[in-house]
């Protein structure tokens, strides 16, 4: 794919951050990706965990090489801003985080995240220290690369469920800001006064809410709050998953077919996919 084509997208993408408040769903997979463009969404973003149930995995121990390949693809796939879930860089050190952060870049993101995550129960967040030095590796990584890319702080407070995930919230987003972040996200704040602190405190910077359940906000509400993108994580692949375990199960405990009553139609998707192929 031709350079001058991700540099658009790049520059798409980093307008959408400037202004108002737009979602950005997760698909994990081709098909997804695909379908979610046709919908007229403007930009999407991979999910690791989504990716991770398709492969047979849990969350995070999908190897980084081919995560990457996962990521290319679902760029290759679309001609939107394709934002990377890239959990916490697949290295616990600044400088694995920079070398796995420039390989990411050459697929041709338009934007990535990086986490405080690091994985061990014991000491779920990197000391606040050592998750600025990894964020300004990252940074460096994408000023080093000369490319447009947007980069994701994510603070994991709420959760790892510490203590007082607001405060530390807020307190890593900021550092992260300073750091060179140009998003900033906390997954798993729902409360609107959590959400209206974590806009307030980090203001001008853009923030990213994710949506995982139904709570009775809405895309205006959000957007009303000051909350500049959208997204939803893995939760639309649970929602496949939903419809295809209630389906299995049916079938498996009752010797029932009731959970196909809510399969898409076989022609609509069909017929999706052929006019889809012959316009790209």
């Amino acid at each position: 794919m031709a350079t001058s084509d991700f540099t658009a997208r790049r520059a798409a993408f980093r307008k959408l951050h400037e202004s108002g408040c737009f979602v950005i769903p997760n698909p994990w997979d081709v098909g997804t990706a695909r379908y979610l463009r046709h919908l007229g969404f403007k930009a999407l973003a991979t999910t690791s965990a989504g990716f991770a149930f398709s492969r047979g995995l849990p969350d995070t121990d999908v190897p980084p090489d081919t995560v990457l390949n996962h990521i290319a693809e679902i760029v290759g796939s679309v001609d939107l801003p394709v934002n990377a879930d890239f959990e916490s860089g697949y290295a616990p050190e600044p400088e694995g985080v920079a070398r796995n952060v420039r390989l990411c870049v050459e697929t041709g993101v338009a934007g990535l995240s990086i986490e405080d995550s690091t994985g061990d129960p014991s000491l779920p967040l990197y000391d606040l220290p050592v998750a600025v030095e990894r964020m300004k590796a990252a940074r460096s990584a994408i000023d080093e690369s000369g490319e447009d890319v947007l980069l994701v702080g994510r603070a994991e407070c709420f959760l790892v469920r510490h203590a007082d995930p607001l405060k530390d919230a807020i307190r890593r987003l900021q550092a992260y800001a300073e750091a060179g972040a140009d998003v900033l996200y906390a997954p798993g704040v729902f409360q609107r006064a959590d959400i209206q602190a974590i806009v307030s405190a980090v203001r001008p910077k853009p923030v990213n809410v994710l949506m995982t359940a139904n709570t009775g906000l809405k895309v205006s509400d959000l957007a009303n709050m000051g909350v500049r993108r959208i997204s939803v994580g893995s939760s639309l692949a649970r929602a496949a998953w939903g419809g295809f375990i209630q389906a299995a199960k049916a079938i498996a405990e009752e010797g029932s077919f009731s959970g196909f009553d809510t399969a898409a139609p076989f022609a609509e998707l069909n017929s999706f996919f052929r006019n889809d192929a012959k316009v790209r």
